[in-house]
């Protein structure tokens, strides 16, 4: 059976239902499993099969002490009528390339994909552990996993969830989902500082010995709904696996064909996952890695040098406004045969120094990756190049993430098929499409939603229509030094 050790050694041994409770580890590591599964079926025989049964077969090879039943009431619980595709995932081709559609759910981001069911396994596992414990859920958020965790686990019970953004630092549309979120359970504050002074400070939190003491005095117990949980991240594997299905079943490639995967990253979990899903067997080429101007993981996959020792830029795609790549580690641990020692030493001049470069063999193992940047101006251009040339309209990460491919064709010559995770909606940042298609100004997100929706004639997802009317219920504002505190006022 599939069991999950931490990243920096730790004799501690767990089981899925075990990592998916704990979300970090004691040595402040994360759990990755002891193998990758291969794929539990052949390509072939899942062409056709709807989304739920390719997510059932994936999830099941990696939480293998979930029983068929539990498993299969998370995937039906998750993966149902709140996602406007019917398909759930829809692969749509549009300018040379394959855009594997995420955002149908309801934030409208990625998140969803994991989100809506990482709840219903956390609560299985709590009952297979019999954990009495009140789970907190406490999350950094660079802006769409906040909304999308808020939603999943808004009065689940047994659980409480608290998430800290970056004041100033997301969109208008994300900010304002967040702090209008219902739900006796949920908790939101922006800190002032970026995504990585909110991360470091709840990484911190979750490594604070004496403040879990506090917490279990109050008949608490922290977890995570970041990537850095493995019940986040192996969701998201399931569906790079049925992007390729499909894409067999459409007849652009055979079974067995390679195709290329681009991703538009900057916390590197959603590319760690198509890397799992290359691992289980899905024939990819390269895992092109796309970055804003925030481009510590390019210059990483040119020169093994990982170096945060640099200007912080806030962008137009602020998901990926990241300098910290929290899943990195678990890429490094794989890539390096599972030398913990040799991790430990990384991330300990990662925290003293800011900085690493990684050994021969990582570097050389890189190879299958190619890294790669888009700035706001050439990010921009691509959402307007492709929305006159193909009708098709683009989110300023997923033009990123285009953009960077294109890039990478012009660079190699590379026509392989290529899979782009399409990460959001357009209208989560709809200001930025609307003047990249060539509108005016509008007064404020909002009205952009609704000006972009008469221009283009694209759907509004259900979850932005009407956002600038609802009750922001959510005001706290905090300093990273202050989220302790914070945080044991959620749960008093």
């Amino acid at each position: 059976m599939i069991h999950y050790q931490s990243t920096r050694g730790s004799k501690y041994i767990k089981t899925s239902a075990q990592a998916i409770i704990a979300g970090i580890a004691e040595d402040k590591g994360l759990y990755v499993p002891n193998e990758i599964p291969a794929l539990p079926f052949e390509i072939d025989e899942m062409v056709g099969k709807p989304y739920k049964d390719v997510a059932f077969a994936i999830i099941k090879a990696f939480f293998e002490d979930f029983t068929d039943e539990e498993l299969q009431a998370c995937i039906d619980g998750a993966y149902d009528s709140k996602f406007e595709a019917e398909e759930i995932v829809p692969v749509t081709e549009a300018g040379d390339a394959y855009f594997l559609e995420l955002y149908h759910g309801k934030t409208a981001a990625f998140k969803d994909m994991a989100l809506s069911i990482l709840p219903y396994l956390l609560t299985t596992a709590m009952n297979k552990e019999k954990e009495d414990s009140k789970i907190c859920i406490l999350t950094a958020t660079s802006g769409d996993t906040g909304k999308a965790a808020l939603e999943g686990f808004a009065n689940v019970p047994g659980t409480e969830i608290i998430v800290f953004y970056p004041n100033k630092g997301v969109s208008e549309v994300q900010e304002r989902q967040m702090v209008t979120q219902e739900g006796d359970n949920t908790h939101v504050f922006a800190i002032n500082g970026n995504f990585d002074d909110a991360q470091t400070a709840v990484k911190k939190i979750f490594n604070d010995d004496a403040f879990a003491e506090k917490l279990s005095e109050i008949g608490c117990k922290l977890s995570s709904a970041n990537s850095i949980n493995i019940g986040r991240l192996v969701p998201q594997v399931a569906y790079y696996v049925y992007g390729y299905i499909k894409l067999v079943e459409r007849g652009v490639i055979e079974s067995g064909d390679e195709i290329n995967i681009t991703v538009p990253t900057g916390n590197f979990g959603n590319i760690l996952a198509a890397y799992y899903a290359g691992r289980m067997g899905i024939p990819v080429k390269k895992f092109i890695c796309a970055s804003n101007e925030n481009k510590v993981l390019t210059d990483f996959i040119m020169t093994g040098t990982y170096n945060t020792n640099r200007e912080f830029f806030m962008t137009n795609s602020p998901s990926m406004d990241i300098l910290i790549s929290s899943n990195l580690e678990r890429l490094l641990y794989h890539l390096n045969d599972g030398d913990s020692e040799e991790i430990c030493q990384l991330m300990d001049s990662l925290e003293k120094e800011k900085k690493y470069k990684v050994c021969p063999k990582i570097q050389y193992r890189l190879d299958d990756f190619y890294g790669g940047y888009a700035d706001m101006e050439r990010t921009n251009q691509a959402i307007g190049n492709m929305y006159e040339r193909h009708g098709y309209l683009m989110d300023t990460h997923t033009a990123v993430g285009y953009r960077v491919y294109k890039d990478y064709v012009a660079y190699t010559g590379d026509k392989t098929p290529n899979l782009i995770a399409s990460t959001a909606s357009a209208y989560k940042f709809a200001g930025s499409v609307a003047h990249s298609i060539g509108m005016g100004d509008e007064k404020d997100g909002f009205a952009y939603i609704k000006a972009l929706a008469e221009k283009t004639g694209v759907p509004v997802p259900a979850g932005l229509q009407d956002l600038d009317k609802k009750e922001i219920r959510h005001k706290g504002v905090v300093d990273p030094a202050e989220m302790k505190d914070a945080v044991i006022g959620c749960l008093k």
